[in-house]
């Protein structure tokens, strides 16, 4: 009798459990297909932890030239010949990096943050870190995105003037998921396939 219990008990748990292993399964192949997809350049930031399998650890670039920084002092704008501000952007002046929330989106092909207000608390966002010197358009995601790979590949990512690129799909709120590497080199694309 007692065994009969337990073997039900035992059923019901596996089925509470794939029941929500589907769950986010189905979560993540909606947004997959619903979530609007873009590339965008990454950074290898951590190639492997032991415990959870082999995984490229990726900071990715974001387009941040159509929001501002926390501060106008944080901004250094070029100039025109006579004086006024040109319209292409600006690069980071500030002598720390400068970090804020940030929304999402996919514009022109691109990736953009556009930051959150400090007033705003309803939005959550993703923090997106701007370096001192670079340009608007190469701020990062503080957060780094994981792509795993097979366990016995051994992925070649440091060739001189190349640029290791992620597809990404961006939903409506949380980091970025990816979905495809593939590195540029001289105007080239070549697809990493691991397998």
């Amino acid at each position: 009798m007692i065994r009969k219990a337990l073997s039900g008990t035992s059923l019901v748990l596996l089925a509470i459990q794939l029941l929500l292993v589907c769950s986010i399964a189905g979560k993540y192949f909606y947004q997959r297909l619903a979530s609007p997809r873009v590339w965008t350049r990454a950074a290898v930031v951590d190639p492997e932890l032991l415990m959870r399998g082999r995984y490229l650890r990726l900071q990715l670039t974001v387009d941040g030239c159509h929001s501002t920084l926390p501060s106008a002092r944080q901004a250094q704008f070029p100039r025109n010949i006579d004086g006024t501000t040109a319209p292409n952007g600006f690069s980071v002046a500030a002598e720390q990096p400068v970090q804020f929330r940030a929304n999402l989106k996919v514009d022109s092909n691109q990736l953009r943050a556009i930051r959150i207000p400090e007033a705003d608390l309803r939005s959550r966002g993703v923090m997106v870190q701007a370096l001192p010197g670079s340009a608007c358009d190469a701020l990062r995601l503080v957060q780094p995105v994981d792509f795993y790979i097979p366990e016995h590949t051994a992925p070649s990512l440091s060739g001189t003037g190349q640029e290791l690129w992620v597809e990404v799909t961006v939903p409506s709120n949380g980091p970025p998921r990816p979905i495809q590497l593939a590195l540029k080199q001289n105007g080239l694309w070549k697809p990493l396939a691991f397998q």
